[in-house]
This record gives structure tokens, C-alpha cells and sequence, in this order.
């Protein structure tokens, strides 16, 4: 039989696992094309803080020998690359950060146990800023991500690498995790679908913890059909978990095909007031929202615009909790004058908070959260724009002020970390574009559930608007310069 892996070259998880099963390839030869586009279109966008070529071999053998005996796995032998986050023993682990360079995991956490027993190839471990505090990914002596609409602009962050690697055609798939938007926000900005599951749907365990409850596992994908194979994989409750929610559905892979959920008419919050900040929206994140609002209104769901829940100046309640994080992590002697200046502002901020601020913090965090389920309990789902404009530049969130480059991250993200504090699922589809330029642009539609364990209907409503309106599903790596520019317009 003729290979035809080099077909399979922009996949999805779902086709290749397909092509590997019936024999039209092996996965140690498509691993190898993987391995050769991630060292040579990696570079380009960011996508790998580090590459594991001989890990992922090893794998791919393991993965053929697998499908040669009949094993049924969905993901065996696809490419799935692990956030650099997350641990992996005796993979390198330095949390994007310089002054962890070296690191080498002694531990797998659990999210990554699950990743590594679906019998995928890691491929290697995708970049983040460091420590994953900002929605950019600038990590300080590695390739900064970028979106491959544009590689002048973020890719995003904290997920940034794995939004790259997915909308570049390197994986189709990739493990995220999002404590204020990380999964969402370079979904949004790379043209990818990105979900956040809801608290305790994955485990932080066995070597983790839950803290606040903000931060999240997740899946970044081309498709709505592949996030939710991704999530098959890491859904997953562990004794001691201090949320354990049990998926209500047998797989979310057939959440996206059954549309249940949907008869009877859905009712949707549409929500484009800034939420953490007072700022201004750019009119094609609300022409995202609006073509959303349309398809939906299409299919029989009652589609109602709502305001704001709370003021900006109590969603601040979320910034004592992140700073405490940020403070809460050990660093060796010495390695406070090397780090960022984002991450020592988010230090010296933390250890500057009394125990009863940090409990008037959580309280002010659940009042939030308690505001918003309130307001939103009418609906089923709410839409809002992913971001408040296009993938940034990089030099307009970067900013030599911390506490102003905080403000920035605050204005480009709006809504996510709502959802983060709520504790419920989220999901950014990338239903738009516009050519702001000269350069065609993606600009996501953020669908953020109102009830715990509602990802099933997120998927299935994501589903149905890549149904009535696909988007593309790999993106050329564009390196426009200041020549290409030719002026402001949309499609």
C-alpha cells in the first residue's frame, strides 16, 4: 500500500487516527514529518519551548504496536504536545521562566498522565511566558508565539505556544491550561477553537492543587470534534480533589453530533459590555458577536443583549489572588532580580497582601461570581466577543510599566476571566475575520456556560455554528512587513 502520510500533513486528530488505524500510515512516519515541521515552522510562531524527538519515537512505536493488536483508543499515535506548564518526568521544565532553565521534572502530573496513557506522541512541550501570568508569550531567551496571521502579532498567552503549533498545521491538537483566559485568548488570536472545562472536570491532582479554583485544563484544536476527543482524554477526577465534577455525558466527541441541548429554543445572553476594565471595542470583535447572534437567532434560539454584572472595580477582587499566586511560587536564592518585570511587580504586590485582605479577596471573588451566576441564570449560554480587537501587537501589551502592562492585558481581555472565576466552561470559536491592513485577521466568539458541567452544550453549540459557517482549518504562516500595509477595510 502507498503511503500517504504526506496527505495527512495538516490532519485532524480525528482523520489521522482514522488514516493510522486503516494502515494508510504509521505513526512513527508521521511523527517524523511532525518532528521535522516543528523544528524547521516551530521557530517561526513560537510554538516549541522545548522539542522530544526521541521521546516522541518512542512513542510512535509503541503507538503502531498498539493498532497492530486492535487497540481502539481514539488518539493513539496523534500528535498531542503538552503545555511547558505541565510536568513530565525527565522532560525539561522551566515554566518559561530563565531562572528554572535546566529544570528537569521529576514528577508527571496527572492532566499529563492521561495525555501520555491515551498512547499520544508529545512531540514536545509548547512555549508559555513565564510562570504563565500573561495573555502574551514573550519568554525571555526562547521564540516568542505568534499568531500566523501575522507574525508581528501575539500569539496570545499563556497557551500561545500550543495556539501556534495547532493553527499552523504542526498538531492538530494541543493541551492547554487557563487560570483568566489562557486557553481562549490565543485560540482567539491563532483562529483556533480553545475550551476551558469547568472547575473540577480535570483534576489538578495527584501533584497539584486547585488554590482559588481559577485555573483550568483544557484543549486547543482546528475543530470543535477534535477539542472534544482532547477532552475525552483529560477529563478525569481523583480522590482528594477538592471540586470533583463528573462529566454528565458519555463522550463529549458525540455531544458535537447530538443537538439535544438545542431543541426547544436556547436562550442566549449577549453581553459585549467590558467586564473588567472600561474600555473600547473594536467594531469587528462586535460584528464577530453579532454574526454569531445571527446564526443562532437562525436556528431557533432567543438571542437577548444584557449588561454588565458588576463593575470593574469589583471584579478587582481577582488581582489580590493572582499576585498572592505569583508570590506563593518558590524560586532559588538570587532568582528574584532575574525574573520579568511583570512577575516581580505580581511579587512584591503579593507579599504586600495581609491574611484578611487575601480573605477579603476570596469573599470579593465569590460575590463576583455569585453576581454573575445571578444575572445570567436565565440563559443557557453567554456570548461575548473573545477580545476587545485582533491579535495585539506585542509591543502594546509588553509594557515597560508593570502595573500598565497589567492595565493593557485587563483592556485586550475583557470577558475571559469571568469564567475563570466563575468556575464554569468556556470556549473561544474563531467564527470571524476581517482584513485590517492588508492583513486578514481572526477574531474569535466567546461562548461562556452559565451552569457547572455545561461543556457538553458549549461543544454542541460550537459544533453548530462550524456547521452553519466553517472557518479555515489551517493557516499559512504570514510575515507581513510595514510595506504590505494598505490601509483599513473588512471583509
Amino acid at each position: 500500500m502507498t503511503d500517504v502520510g504526506p496527505r495527512l500533513d495538516h490532519a485532524g486528530a480525528e482523520s489521522l487516527a482514522a488514516a493510522l488505524r486503516s494502515g494508510a500510515t504509521t505513526a512513527a512516519a508521521h511523527t517524523e514529518r511532525v518532528l521535522d515541521r516543528a523544528a524547521t515552522l516551530g521557530p517561526t510562531v513560537g510554538a516549541f519551548a522545548h522539542l522530544l524527538p526521541e521521546l516522541s519515537r518512542a512513542q510512535a512505536e509503541h503507538a503502531d504496536a498498539a493498532i497492530a493488536r486492535g487497540d481502539a483508543r481514539p488518539l493513539v499515535g496523534v500528535p498531542l504536545p503538552v503545555k511547558a506548564l505541565t510536568r513530565i518526568a525527565g522532560v525539561p521544565w522551566d515554566a518559561g521562566s530563565v531562572v528554572l532553565r535546566g529544570t528537569v521534572a521529576e514528577v508527571t502530573d496527572g492532566v499529563a498522565e492521561d495525555i501520555l496513557a491515551a498512547g499520544t506522541v508529545t512531540i514536545g512541550t509548547t512555549t508559555v511566558p513565564e510562570f504563565g501570568f500573561p495573555c502574551y508569550t514573550e519568554p525571555v531567551g526562547q521564540d516568542p508565539a505568534r499568531t500566523p496571521w501575522d507574525t508581528r502579532r501575539t500569539a496570545g498567552g499563556s497557551s500561545g505556544g500550543a495556539a501556534a503549533a495547532v493553527a499552523t498545521g504542526i498538531v492538530p491538537l494541543a493541551h492547554g491550561s487557563d487560570g483568566g483566559g489562557s486557553v481562549r485568548i490565543p485560540a482567539a488570536c491563532c483562529g483556533v477553537v480553545g475550551l476551558k472545562t469547568s472547575r473540577g472536570l480535570v483534576s489538578p491532582g495527584p501533584h497539584g492543587s486547585e488554590g482559588p479554583g481559577l485555573v483550568a485544563d483544557g484543549i486547543l484544536a482546528r475543530t470543535v470534534r477534535d477539542v472534544a476527543l482532547g477532552l475525552d482524554v483529560i477529563v478525569h477526577t481523583r480522590p482528594g480533589d477538592a471540586y470533583p465534577l463528573a462529566s454528565g455525558t458519555t463522550t463529549f466527541r458525540q455531544a458535537c453530533e447530538h443537538p439535544e441541548p438545542l431543541r426547544g429554543g436556547l436562550r442566549v445572553g449577549l453581553l459585549t459590555e467590558p467586564l473588567n476594565i472600561r474600555t473600547v471595542v473594536h467594531p469587528a470583535a462586535l460584528r464577530a458577536t453579532e454574526r454569531a447572534a445571527e446564526l443562532l437567532r437562525g436556528q431557533g434560539c432567543e438571542v437577548v443583549e444584557i449588561g454588565a454584572p458588576f463593575t470593574p472595580e469589583q471584579w478587582q477582587a481577582f488581582f489580590p489572588l493572582w499576585a498572592v499566586g505569583a508570590a506563593s511560587i518558590p524560586l532559588p536564592d538570587g532568582a528574584e532580580d532575574h525574573v520579568t518585570a511583570l512577575t516581580r511587580w505580581l511579587r512584591e504586590q503579593g507579599r504586600e497582601v495581609t491574611g484578611r485582605e487575601l480573605a477579603a479577596a476570596s469573599i470579593g471573588m465569590q460575590t463576583v461570581a455569585r453576581r454573575a451566576g445571578e444575572a445570567f441564570a436565565a440563559f443557557d449560554v453567554i456570548l461575548t466577543p473573545s477580545l476587545s480587537g485582533p491579535p495585539a501587537l506585542p509591543e502594546t501589551l509588553q509594557l515597560p510599566d508593570p502595573a500598565a502592562d497589567f492595565a493593557a492585558q485587563c483592556a485586550f481581555t475583557p470577558w475571559t476571566s469571568t469564567w475563570n472565576m466563575t468556575g464554569r466552561a468556556a470556549v473561544s470559536v474563531p467564527l470571524h475575520r476581517e482584513t485590517l491592513d492588508g492583513v486578514e485577521l481572526p477574531f474569535g466568539v466567546h461562548l461562556g456556560a452559565v451552569r457547572a458541567g455545561d461543556d457538553d452544550l458549549l461543544l454542541a453549540v460550537a459544533a453548530l455554528l462550524e456547521r452553519l459557517d466553517p472557518w479555515p482549518l489551517v493557516t499559512p504562516v504570514r510575515a507581513p512587513s510595514i510595506e504590505d500595509d494598505e490601509g483599513p477595510g473588512h471583509v
